[in-house]
């Protein structure tokens, strides 16, 4: 366990110094400061008080901005994560690693957990950055922010878990265009249900449901939109950002042991593959 300990440490650094990383800090700290500016230019306007009651407003562009957060931080966790192991196998620098008195499920472990620690990092900053924001100039407090949070979370995990399993079998650029590639299909099959659940079609429905299964990463987010909707939003049963038809705890249940099985796998398939 301290070798995985020293690999997750080694990863941690080794990814904080990465371009890929300063920039997405860089565009993410312009990213909340034009929303800072927008949302308060929102709120000091004194008409909109009487557009649909200030609290549903703020929710409105507290959910437009952890949306943008949402995909920014899945970018961020595929592009960090994507050649971690298949980058590493190709240039050796895995195989002066392996060498070395530790297991191979050690390193396998000890790179999710270093991306796992700065992600969440990475997750915090923006999500939290784009809460604070609108409790300064509002006072508003998502209603189960925490827990739309934790799901947000559990997806950064997910996808970091499926571009390992990726690394551990493909080239990075073909695990690149795998992972990007399910998750636009999960993404397109979100809407997809969405609009079914809108116009009452069950075909699409059952069309989203699938690609949920496929992938369940959307499933997370809509469901994270769902803890924290509005009054007005819950009366509705939709919005932009969520649909009538919620994602389950036993989907949240699905994914949780969806993430367990890629870890797994990515322990498995390391171990076989040829250094």
């Amino acid at each position: 366990m301290t070798a995985t300990l020293v690999i997750a440490r080694l990863t941690f650094q080794e990814a904080a110094r990465r371009r890929v990383l300063l920039a997405a800090l860089v565009m993410g700290l312009l990213f909340l400061a034009l929303f800072a500016v927008g949302f308060y230019l929102m709120v000091s306007d004194p008409e909109h008080d009487s557009l649909l009651g200030n609290s549903e407003i703020h929710n409105f562009f507290l959910m437009a901005g952890l949306y943008v957060i949402n995909f920014l931080t899945v970018m961020m966790t595929v592009l960090t994560s994507v050649d971690t192991l298949s980058g590493e196998i190709t240039t050796g620098t895995m195989h002066t690693l392996a060498s070395k008195p530790v297991q191979r499920w050690e390193i396998v472990l000890g790179k999710w957990l270093g991306f796992v620690g700065m992600l969440s990092l990475y997750l915090l900053m923006m999500a939290g950055g784009v809460m604070v924001i609108v409790y300064l100039f509002a006072g508003y407090i998502a209603p189960g922010a925490l827990r739309g949070l934790a799901l947000m979370w559990l997806n950064v995990v997910l996808l970091l878990s499926l571009s390992l399993l990726g690394g551990a079998t493909l080239s990075t650029l073909a695990n690149g265009v795998m992972v990007f590639g399910i998750y636009g299909v999960a993404f397109v099959g979100g809407w997809i249900e969405q609009v079914g659940s809108f116009i009452g079609n069950q075909t699409a429905i059952e069309l989203g449901t699938v690609a949920s299964l496929l992938m369940p990463g959307e499933a997370l987010w809509k469901r994270a939109a769902y803890e924290m909707r509005s009054p007005l939003v819950d009366a509705l049963g939709f919005s932009p950002f969520s649909a009538p038809s919620v994602p389950s705890t036993l989907m949240i249940v699905y994914a949780v042991g969806y993430t367990l099985v890629m870890l797994a796998l990515a322990v498995r398939q390391f171990n076989r593959r040829d250094l």
